[in-house]
């Protein structure tokens, strides 16, 4: 066989780096995922990377190779969920407004915030996780905000509609608490239900 030379060789070795590079995104993916569940299930500090590494299938060799440091695993994997849950709330179809307050309350009761939660109580007492997770947070809580905005039809040049929003929003972060302990849909579903009637009210013709 004769030697690849020129642009067929980098070619061929342009191929070879496609398969290992979409293994490296795989398994980047799944230690995210894993770190995610195990934050949520766990808590901090039963949250390793040793931990995640064996949940996710992979050697905690490969883990620090993805995310060097266990601060740098655990808030690329809440920024990555926060950013899929970002996704699929501009994927909704359009909806009636108590609909679209329900499915932002939503957001607040399943694992990505109780991970969340997690991440900041660490955060309180690590000054260099703090930094990270407070500019993270700033991040989504804006991003969460025109989402609301855009689903709700809010036109926030009206006087208090930007503060209904932001209530709405600060609402459902309190009843992703208080759903940490027990079961609360049954009275979390009264208080939807009420507060999808307020905002309907304090939108009135905005959509």
């Amino acid at each position: 066989m004769g030697v690849v030379t020129g642009p067929a060789r980098a070619a061929g070795a342009g191929g070879r780096q496609g398969p290992k590079q979409d293994r490296s995104r795989a398994t980047r993916q799944r230690l995210l995922e894993a770190a995610v569940s195990c934050l949520a299930e766990r808590g901090w500090a039963g949250s390793t990377v040793s931990v995640v590494a064996e949940r996710a299938g992979v050697s905690r060799g490969a883990a620090q190779h993805h995310f060097p440091t266990r601060e740098d695993l655990f808030t690329a994997a809440v920024e990555y969920v926060a950013e899929q849950r970002s996704r699929a709330l501009r994927a909704l179809p359009a909806r009636t407004r108590p609909e679209t307050v329900a499915a932002l309350v939503d957001l607040y009761t399943g694992p990505l915030f109780r991970a969340a939660l997690h991440l900041w109580v660490a955060a309180s007492d690590e000054p260099q996780l703090r930094e990270r997770v407070t500019e993270l947070e700033a991040r989504v809580g804006r991003e969460t905000h025109r989402i609301a905005v855009d689903l709700l039809a809010a036109d926030e040049s009206r006087p208090g509609v930007r503060e209904t929003v932001q209530g709405l929003l600060d609402m459902a972060r309190g009843l992703g608490l208080a759903n940490l302990l027990t079961d609360d849909s049954a009275r979390r579903d009264r208080v939807v239900a009420q507060w999808g009637r307020i905002v309907e009210q304090a939108l009135g013709g905005d959509g």
